[in-house]
């Protein structure tokens, strides 16, 4: 063994609680930026985030948008949706989910309607702005959950001069009118299907396709936004597909899309998920 001298231990001492506080300062770091829990459907715990709203008092800037679902009205979508940050969206997968808000009163009593809430659609993304800080205009960052509401909407909870307020929120099931509906893009061995117009959870968890020549279900993989498509070749055929949600409830939707159907088709099924 070789004998240290005092000064010699203490220097070993503060290296090693150096090094513990360098680690512990990590970890604080690592949490710090940590995804946000993804919220449950059905839960009642109210889950605090802050909104800001973007498309004018007309909502016309808000058509379109992440998800692809185009013009909001045409959709069934209306005026009360809004775009989630990175935290919320999940790629895409959160499309068409419904979340209940509320100004928090308790964290801004000046700037909140009491006593009133909006259930809004997921119908956009609101990207995460890195020349800003999270606290100050980057208010999308990850981790944050953030809506930025159709500004009517937002108006619902919120005095317009103030721009930002704290929300409380809840994940909700979605009412929708009419069946879900189905959308054909893409072109020849790409089809790209859009689904849209979902109750329930809203948001679609897996896919599958069948046509008419086909003896078995094709899988379907998540592209972008409410998108799902299959690589394979089912023009003049009908189409059946088989679609899962984030719930767990299944529906199969046969012979939805009729025989002879082009690209650019909507239609809407009479089959509805409860």
């Amino acid at each position: 063994l070789v004998a240290m001298a005092p000064t010699q231990i203490l220097a070993v001492g503060l290296l090693a609680l150096s090094w513990t506080l360098a680690v512990a300062a990590v970890d604080v770091a690592t949490n710090a930026s940590a995804p946000a829990p993804a919220p449950s459907l059905n839960s009642t715990a109210w889950l605090k985030a802050h909104a800001t709203f973007y498309g004018g008092a007309d909502a016309s800037g808000t058509m379109g948008g992440a998800c692809g679902y185009g013009n909001l009205y045409s959709a069934g979508y209306g005026t009360n949706t809004a775009a989630l940050s990175t935290a919320l969206f999940n790629d895409g997968l959160s499309c068409g989910q419904c979340y209940k808000i509320m100004c928090d009163q308790e964290a801004d009593p000046y700037w909140c309607k009491p006593g009133v809430s909006v259930t809004i659609t997921a119908t956009n993304f609101c990207p995460p702005n890195w020349e800003l800080p999270s606290d100050n205009g980057g208010w999308c960052n990850p981790p944050r959950p953030h809506f930025d509401m159709a500004q009517l909407a937002w108006e619902t909870i919120g005095i317009y001069r103030r721009g930002i307020i704290p929300v409380l929120y809840q994940r909700v099931p979605c009412v929708r009118r009419g069946g879900v509906r189905f959308t054909m893009r893409g072109f020849d061995y790409f089809n790209l299907v859009l689904v849209s117009n979902v109750a329930a959870a809203g948001s679609i968890k897996s896919m599958d396709v069948k046509g008419t020549n086909s003896a078995d279900w094709i899988p379907m993989a998540h592209n972008w936004g409410a998108h799902w498509h299959a690589l394979a070749y089912l023009s003049g055929q009908m189409l059946s597909f088989r679609v899962t949600i984030t719930d767990g409830q299944t529906l199969v939707f046969t012979n939805v899309i009729p025989t002879g159907w082009t690209f650019g088709l909507t239609v809407a099924s009479n089959l509805q998920f409860k």
